[in-house]
């Protein structure tokens, strides 16, 4: 039986490219560099058919060692809560105050890039402290 080594998290949405690079923004992802013969993923997109155009757009960890995001055009917007949502690990390591310190400076670094902070969850007996967010189209994730 083969070991799956590698994933892709994949995300529905309206806008492709501009969710991509917020969460470029968010992870220090990188966009790949556009295919071969083109300056910019512009010209490339521009030689598609017009219902293609934009469609889907990818980021990647430049370590190798997060999963590659990739985002694509969906006709409906979003309705309900989420299945899967990601936790960005901010606060990782650290514990009490300076957890939340941390937590809530990278809540406001997000927030200016339009990110939504929903809830600030304290710790308590069973679970750290982490603050629920909504990324630019509304996907909910954790910072933790």
């Amino acid at each position: 039986m083969a070991s799956i080594k590698q994933v892709q998290v994949t995300f529905d949405c309206a806008e492709p490219e501009r969710v991509a690079r917020f969460w470029c923004e968010v992870l220090g992802y990188v966009v790949p560099r556009p295919p071969d013969g083109f300056a910019t993923w512009d010209d490339y997109h521009r030689t598609l058919p017009t219902e293609q155009q934009g469609a889907s757009f990818s980021c990647s960890d430049p370590s190798g060692v997060g999963p590659r995001l990739y985002f694509q055009r969906v006709p409906e917007g979003k309705v309900v809560k989420n299945r899967v949502h990601l936790d960005v690990r901010a606060g990782a390591g650290l514990v009490g105050e300076e957890r939340l310190a941390t937590l809530q400076a990278e809540c406001a670094r997000l927030v200016a890039l339009g990110a939504v902070c929903e809830q600030v969850m304290p710790a308590d007996e069973e679970n750290e402290s982490c603050i629920r967010m909504h990324d630019i189209e509304g996907n909910e994730f954790c910072l933790d």
